[in-house]
């Protein structure tokens, strides 16, 4: 099939994330391992991407902005369905929609990594807060007819409440890289509790901060260490010291992948306490790393985690619940022990063949005759 890829970025783009690296792991598999013809279009961060490029037998055209590529797209793509001619486009909305069934009459497959809903006006301004809600509600009148794929079962049951009709939706969810992610044995002398991923305010790691004190007072040598950027990161710093707690929480920022990966397997757990995910990846390249997590009872992550088997889950925003289960496992080694072997287990169900696998047959389902065309 010729697939039309549409993202707000690229795996290349300096502010890639999890939502580039899930549709990367996908695409370049249906290109290489079945075939598929594939052009990935995506914003051009002010020009400091080339325009036009192929890398891992994708072709990625690039034009617009971060602020503006959903409109500049929308007065391209029909040049650009003439041109590249696609038999299917593929949507990936990674908070904003580009409603290209309004636009073109082509069969549309919309990926939904997660929905943001009310999570959204902790992130950011009340005006781009409501322009992100509103266009994530108006999604339902214009994608009703599109199948819908996504990485959680939670994302699958908020569509659902939206109105889409629950045998429309598949799911796939998240691999890993276990040639990357897997462990050595080798756990730090003293216990180190880390965060890795984006710094953004919904991802609510202020939690992680607040529940210090209360698990330095049981394991006082304990060391926090939060790894990742973003626009939060500065309010978080700035939370640390009026706590008192720089010599106890380190931030080292973006670090390089060999070190990311060494800390997740010194780590005696990794804490995810985010309100709302699509999936939680960070959980799981932990697990494969021989690491328990601790993770809020919400959307998305609740998916990532087998609970008391690959980590611990607590409420939401209840800081002592999270200090507890933090102590638990830094101070029980049975128990400790267990959730490392469990994580591993878990983890093993999780690879980028098998997600590619699931989307190449949700397109083989739902657009046979397209499909088997392209291939007899």
């Amino acid at each position: 099939m010729r697939l039309l890829v549409v993202n707000w970025r690229d795996y290349r783009h300096p502010l890639a994330g999890g939502a580039e690296v899930h549709i990367h792991n996908i695409i370049t598999r249906l290109s290489e391992q079945y075939g598929h013809k594939i052009l990935y279009v995506c914003n051009r961060c002010g020009a400091k991407l080339p325009e036009r490029e192929t890398y891992d037998g994708i072709d990625v055209l690039r034009f617009g902005n971060e602020y503006n590529f959903n409109f500049v797209f929308i007065k391209r793509i029909k040049q650009i369905v003439r041109e590249f001619k696609p038999d299917l486009i593929i949507e990936d909305v990674n908070k904003v929609p580009f409603y290209s069934p309004l636009y073109v009459k082509i069969p549309v497959l919309l990926i939904v990594p997660h929905l943001f809903s009310g999570a959204i006006f902790r992130e950011t301004n009340l005006l781009f807060a409501s322009y992100i809600y509103v266009l994530e509600k108006l999604m339902l009148p214009v994608y009703r007819k599109c199948h819908v794929h996504v990485i959680s079962n939670s994302t699958k049951d908020d569509l659902v409440k939206m109105g889409y009709r629950r045998d429309d939706i598949s799911v796939a969810e998240c691999g890993i890289d276990h040639q990357q992610y897997f462990p050595d044995g080798k756990k730090a002398s003293a216990p180190i509790i880390c965060y890795t991923g984006r710094i953004k305010k919904y991802k609510s790691i202020e939690h992680l901060i607040e529940a210090a004190p209360l698990i330095l007072k049981t394991a006082p040598n304990a060391k926090f260490i939060i790894i990742g950027d973003g626009e939060y990161l500065d309010a978080l710093k700035n939370f640390t010291k009026r706590k008192g707690l720089e010599k106890n929480i380190e931030y080292p920022g973006y670090i390089p992948h060999e070190e990311k990966v060494e800390l997740l397997r010194s780590a005696y757990c990794l804490v995810y306490p985010s309100i709302k995910e699509g999936w939680g990846i960070s959980n799981i390249e932990a697990n494969a790393c021989g690491t328990a997590v601790v993770a809020a009872d919400v959307p998305g992550l609740r998916d990532s985690v087998n609970p008391d088997s690959s980590g611990l889950l607590y409420e939401y925003g209840n800081i002592e619940e999270l200090a507890q289960k933090v102590i638990s496992i830094i101070t029980d080694d049975q128990l400790r022990s267990r959730l490392e072997k469990g994580a591993l287990e878990w983890a093993k169900r999780f690879t980028w063949d098998n997600t590619a696998e699931k989307f190449n047959d949700v397109l083989k389902a739902r657009f046979g005759n397209i499909y088997y065309q392209e291939f007899d």
